[in-house]
């Protein structure tokens, strides 16, 4: 049989995410989020141990979750080090005796499922070396100073690196022994063994195996949990979505369309900078994707979105949509309103949309008609908008 050791290494202590307490001890819906990764962990019949790596002051703290969320896999709590590579070196020192194998896994990836660290372990036994992975969505530029493309990478490629990442221990520890000889620190363990020519094998991973680092990702997570079984393979190859918004104009406003400003047409009311457009396309985007609806993602009852821009709100809609595995294939808006007219302005409207939801601007479609004199907005009381959105899953 073999032996296997889960290192989880838990000690950052949330900086981005914002919070008071180290991020793998924040609550997601109500449960600590080191006790959402490591429960799959404990459930995962492949793995024997499990080591988790704390920084000091929160070991009495971790022992106590354990035994309230009844962790009861054999069981090691660590103290982490300076940084990551240091917190991991801690835990394979811990390892068991008679280990071949060690599972390592981020704390903040709560949506690792047992499917995947079986698959690991059992390559791992074979090539020494494994990470979980998944195909790039987005397209990726090359910029040395930031301020200019230099290159573009073929996507086809390119791949996000997640954890776990796995080894036999013996490979593993090898070439933790050469980086601290060498004075290296890389980024994740993998790049360890790389640079003393270990050959890593590549798993698939999960779009849905998120790592929990920002508010928003704390955000994306939720809806995971809320909107379904995060263990559950996309199966759809495509989803269409169906957005829409209606805002009354509003004397003292000022009138955003598309991201784009009209000066001296009055504004729509609303909690937001009342972008009609973005709203109904967000909605189509979320709906699509099965997420809910903008309302449920940035409430009007939250200061923190008074006056935003809306532009800023269809980007975070986009990044849950594609934090789920799916990838915006095109946008069709129908703007409804009496005034204003929008045909000149409609160019920077898709060149904004597009930038926010990270499609090219051939794949948005913007229409405008009036309601022929018909209604509150063929009075001209307000502006509507409709919006359709057709999503891939590049995974099927």
């Amino acid at each position: 049989m073999i032996v296997t050791s889960a290192i989880i290494p838990a000690s950052g202590q949330g900086k981005r995410l914002g919070s008071r307490t180290d991020k793998a001890f924040v609550d997601i819906c109500g449960i600590p989020l080191i006790i959402r990764t490591l429960s799959v962990f404990q459930e995962c019949n492949d793995i024997t141990e499990i080591i988790l790596v704390v920084r000091q002051n929160y070991i009495d703290k971790a022992n106590d979750l354990l035994k309230q969320y009844n962790i009861t896999k054999p069981a090691k709590i660590v103290a982490g080090g300076n940084v990551r590579q240091d917190s991991v070196w801690n835990g394979l020192s811990a390892a068991a005796e008679n280990c071949d194998i060690v599972v390592i896994h981020d704390a903040a990836r709560p949506f690792i499922t047992s499917k995947i660290i079986s698959a690991s372990i059992k390559s791992a036994a074979i090539n020494k070396a494994v990470i979980a992975a998944i195909p790039v969505i987005d397209t990726i530029k090359i910029s040395s100073d930031g301020t200019s493309i230099d290159s573009t990478p073929d996507r086809s490629n390119l791949f996000a690196v997640q954890t776990p990442q796995t080894f036999a221990i013996d490979t593993i520890k090898t070439a933790y022994k050469s980086a601290y000889n060498d004075g290296y620190y890389g980024t994740d363990d993998a790049s360890l063994a790389e640079r003393i020519g270990i050959k890593v094998k590549i798993i698939e991973g999960s779009y849905n195996n998120i790592k929990i680092t920002t508010p928003n990702d704390l955000l994306t997570a939720e809806s995971i949990l809320k909107n379904g079984n995060p263990e559950m393979e996309l199966k759809m190859k495509h989803r269409i979505g169906h957005g829409y918004d209606i805002h009354k104009f509003a004397d003292g406003r000022r009138l955003v369309l598309g991201g784009v400003e009209f000066p001296g047409d009055t504004g729509l009311l609303g909690h937001s900078d009342a972008d009609v457009m973005l709203h109904a396309i967000a909605d189509a985007l979320l709906g699509a994707a099965g997420l809910g609806d903008i309302g449920k993602h940035f409430p009007d009852t939250d200061p923190a979105y008074k006056d935003a821009d809306s532009l800023i709100l269809l980007a975070h809609a986009s990044t849950l949509v594609k934090n789920c595995g799916w990838q915006v294939e095109n946008v069709d808006v129908t703007l409804v309103a009496e005034r204003p007219k929008i045909a000149k302005a409609s160019e920077q409207m898709k060149k904004n949309i597009s930038e926010a939801i990270g499609i090219d601007p051939n794949g948005i479609n913007i229409k405008a008609s009036t309601a022929e004199g018909l209604g509150d907005i063929g009075k001209g009381l307000g502006i509507e908008c409709y919006a359709v959105a057709i999503l891939t899953n590049n995974t099927v």
